[in-house]
């Protein structure tokens, strides 16, 4: 059975637009994106109250941040060899509730030993959604709309910054941590109710003979070699995203001379223009082509990592400029790659391909996070040194991604025989 067979056939009224069950779908598989984005990044600005309250060290705190990273890239292996076994549905429900458990660990934690525990749980489960819902993608979307569903999908990161962040903080400062984590909960709970009764089965690849060993179905995911370049990619893409983004704030503050207090309005401005600028990419990865809008977006994002890392003092605006265009550079790379990604797996490996994907995504970050950490040093003022240095490595990155994915997309181009790629 070819992908065509597994999605809208191209020549449907759908692969035109969205029915009303398609949006319904996108809205629910953005918003739970939300709610598993919104849990790993919320721990960071949480830490300032988080850290006195339980009475642990900062190097306790980077341990359970890190132990979610770990974790989730460990799952994502371990899942692999059963992605492609169940309903999709099913298989969502499953991760989704463990993922909710372990959430409400964390807002019950009254010692760093259980909030350690919370993270690995929620990890363990949160690590490998992102995986079933781009299975999910892939199976009941063909691959002309995949930028745009991935351009909804993706402003979940957008909206937690711009929504999630700040409530989270809010309540919080108001009330204590664990309401954030029991906000965050209580979200989960909603959306695996609409879940359950408002989403069709994704089954169809059921139809397709598995292999009755799920160790011998990971090892043949993991052994094809026309996927290992596309893994490759994603460790590129994940190590040098993820090394800028830990000291995004502290170099802000320090080496930029932007005041705290305005740092929330430059994550709110960016935040708001990434949702606009998420589904607008996805349309013109579909228009003109996703490996195009790829090579668009990743020379963007080379000249704005250029421009970011070598910076001074600036104004508020100036800051927000420049974290504005990285943010398109970012997305314009991240939505038309996820979109082609989907179309390189068998429709009967699809799971396990994503799940790996989705675990060398988390360890590359973890990777990338640790690297970082090594080149930089900080000066007494608390500015940081060589920070310009993680600069050229994130571009050396980019351009090795913006060459390794010509040679990925090139088979897709001919299997397809049309101008989708």
């Amino acid at each position: 059975m070819t992908e065509q067979t597994m999605a809208a056939p191209i020549d449907d009224p759908t692969a035109r637009g969205f029915t009303r069950y398609q949006s319904l779908l996108i809205a629910l598989l953005a918003f739970t994106q939300f709610t598993i984005i919104l849990d790993f990044i919320i721990m960071s600005p949480l830490g300032a109250i988080l850290m006195p309250a339980l009475n642990i060290t900062a190097g306790q705190f980077g341990v359970a941040v890190s132990a979610y990273a770990f974790s989730a890239g460990i799952s994502g292996i371990l899942a692999a060899g059963f992605a492609d076994r169940f309903d999709r549905k099913r298989l969502l429900l499953f991760f989704y509730v463990g993922f909710t458990l372990g959430t409400a660990l964390c807002a019950l934690a009254q010692n760093f030993h259980v909030l350690l525990l919370g993270r690995i749980v929620t990890g363990l489960f949160g690590g490998v959604i992102g995986s079933v819902v781009l299975a999910i993608v892939t199976d009941l979307f063909p691959l002309q709309q995949r930028g745009r569903v991935m351009g909804f999908v993706q402003t979940a990161f957008a909206a937690s910054q711009v929504l999630g962040i700040p409530a989270g903080l809010f309540l919080a400062n108001h009330w204590n941590w664990h309401v954030a984590f029991v906000a965050i909960v209580g979200l989960s709970i909603a959306a695996i109710a609409v879940i359950a009764f408002a989403m069709q089965p994704v089954d169809a690849h059921l139809r397709f003979k598995q292999d009755g060993n799920p160790f011998h179905h990971l090892i043949a995911t993991v052994g094809q070699p026309r996927y290992t370049l596309a893994f490759l990619v994603t460790t590129l893409l994940a190590t040098g995203g993820f090394m800028l983004m830990p000291f995004g704030s502290a170099y802000t503050v320090h080496n930029l001379g932007i005041d705290i207090v305005h740092l929330p309005t430059i994550y709110l401005v960016s935040g708001l223009f990434s949702i606009i600028i998420g589904p607008l990419v996805g349309r013109a990865s579909d228009a003109f082509g996703k490996y195009p809008t790829f090579v668009f977006g990743s020379l963007v994002s080379i000249v704005m990592v250029l421009i970011y890392t070598n910076l001074g003092p600036v104004s508020l605006l100036t800051a927000i400029v420049v974290n504005v265009l990285m943010f398109v550079g970012i997305f314009s790379r991240m939505i038309p790659s996820q979109a082609l990604m989907s179309a390189i797996p068998d429709a009967s490996q699809r799971g396990a391909f994503s799940a790996v994907s989705a675990s060398v995504q988390q360890l590359s970050g973890g990777l990338g996070s640790v690297l970082a950490a090594a080149i930089i040093s900080e000066n007494p003022d608390g500015s940081l040194l060589h920070f310009d240095r993680i600069g050229y490595v994130v571009v050396a990155a980019s351009i090795l991604s913006l060459t390794a994915m010509y040679f990925v997309q090139r088979p897709i181009a001919k299997r397809s025989g049309r101008r989708i790629v």
